[in-house]
């Protein structure tokens, strides 16, 4: 079930104008919103040098298979004497051995699966980095929906600021009240302008940073929906429910758990390392005939099968490779305890934050409904010459604040949503 968050113009009090007529809504339902994003999120995942990196790094790893796998190169040894050594058979003039040594059994088996977990850990990892990756890109769309959303508002009171000049100067001409009314009005119209200026620039920055996030022309128009959606799957969640949560389909703990695998098997692999090696060769020399008598065989090049065994009697290096290894598995499950924790403690406050959000968007709704109601009443005792003017001005000001505040409110729902989404990666996908 999907919860999208709107701001109905009525309560904002905004126009269906201005830059690119952005709505904002809190109902139920399906908006224009996630084609646009889920396109930008696409081309960050195709894109972004992170990402490619990750990637490209476990394709590297995968290289590592073939390599640890295959028996080392077979030795070629020729010789040649320069003064004949004689035999019975005749003079040796040339001597070929070719010798393979072959590690115990197992060996390269253990070194294969070593590797291959050792790639998929890359693998987690790239995966961990491109969920990353789409919670910084929801999250500056967030910054760009809020922005834009703030100048409109803003513009939008700058109309009503105008309003309330032309009504202030009215009552002025007519005798009905001070010009220093207008002149508050101008003082704050002044400051609305250049408020309105500043947030422009600082739209243009954010649009600059997320064209970088996405890899693309710093000048790429970024088009914002018109719809901000919160999806309220986990909201409920409940503590015990947290506690139980180990997160070990998630890809950030994915990658200690192939790691801690690979440390294990390269334990493995140091026990082997430190058996006997066995060679099979062959020796072969080239024999010239006897000239001076003529033996059986006189001249037959001689074959010799060969077997060599290595002998690992140096044992600390072995001894220390196999430690190292189990350290380094002890230092990865620790790496994993602590990750687990760290997202536990986030998932906590991510979804504290939501609640919140979703409270206070509650809670200025009700507001503005009563603001609304009372500047209505205000503006008419004005007209009337009952009213105080300052105090028109205060609950427009006040107005203005509500409305500035359930838009961050709205971001900071959709920022903690993006959150959860990448917590519950896997979860998500399914």
């Amino acid at each position: 079930m999907k919860l999208y968050i709107k701001i109905f113009f009525k309560s904002l009090r905004l126009p269906l104008r201005g830059l690119g007529g952005f709505l904002f809504f809190f109902f139920w339902g399906l908006g224009g919103y996630a084609q646009n994003l889920d396109n930008y999120l696409q081309v960050a995942a195709e894109n972004n040098p992170e990402v490619q990196s990750a990637y490209t790094a476990f394709e590297a790893a995968m290289q590592q298979v073939p390599q640890v796998s295959s028996l080392p190169d077979p030795t070629l040894t020729m010789s040649a004497f320069g003064r004949m050594v004689e035999t019975r058979l005749g003079a040796q003039e040339a001597r070929f051995s070719l010798m393979q040594m072959f590690p115990w059994f197992g060996t390269l088996e253990a070194k294969a699966t070593t590797a291959e977990l050792m790639a998929k850990a890359k693998f987690q990892e790239y995966l961990d980095v491109r969920g990353n990756l789409s919670y910084q890109v929801k999250s500056a769309y967030a910054e760009i929906f809020q922005l834009s959303a703030t100048i409109a508002v803003k513009e939008d009171n700058l109309e009503i600021l105008d309003s309330y000049r032309e009504l202030a100067l009215r009552k002025f001409e007519a005798g009905s009240a001070p010009m220093v009314n207008v002149v508050k009005i101008d003082i704050q119209r002044e400051q609305a302008i250049t408020e309105i200026l500043l947030l422009k620039e600082e739209l243009e920055t954010l649009r600059t940073q997320f064209n970088l996030l996405l890899n693309r022309r710093i000048n790429e128009e970024v088009f914002v929906a018109d719809t901000l959606m919160v999806e309220e799957l986990f909201n409920e969640m409940k503590p015990e429910i947290i506690n139980e949560q180990n997160f070990e389909d998630h890809p950030a703990i994915e990658q200690f758990n192939r790691q801690a695998e690979a440390y294990e098997s390269q334990q493995v692999v140091a026990r082997k390392n430190g058996l006997p090696q066995i060679g099979i060769g062959v020796d072969y020399s080239v024999i010239s005939e006897r000239t001076d008598a003529n033996p059986v065989n006189n001249g037959q090049d001689a074959i010799m099968p060969m077997l060599s065994v290595s002998l690992p009697i140096f044992r600390k290096k072995y001894k220390a490779a196999q430690k190292e290894a189990e350290l380094m598995e002890t230092a990865t499950e620790q790496n994993r305890e602590a990750k687990i924790n760290n997202m536990k403690s986030e998932l906590e406050m991510t979804q504290y934050k939501l609640r919140k959000a979703q409270r206070l968007i509650s809670l200025y709704d009700r507001q503005l409904e009563s603001s609304k109601q009372a500047n209505k009443l205000q503006i008419s005792a004005f007209s009337n010459a009952t009213g105080n003017f300052e105090e028109v001005l205060q609950m427009n000001q006040d107005i203005l604040m509500l409305q500035l505040q359930k838009i961050e409110a709205i971001k900071n729902a959709f920022v903690a949503n993006a959150k959860l989404d990448y917590f519950f990666i896997n979860k998500n996908q399914d």
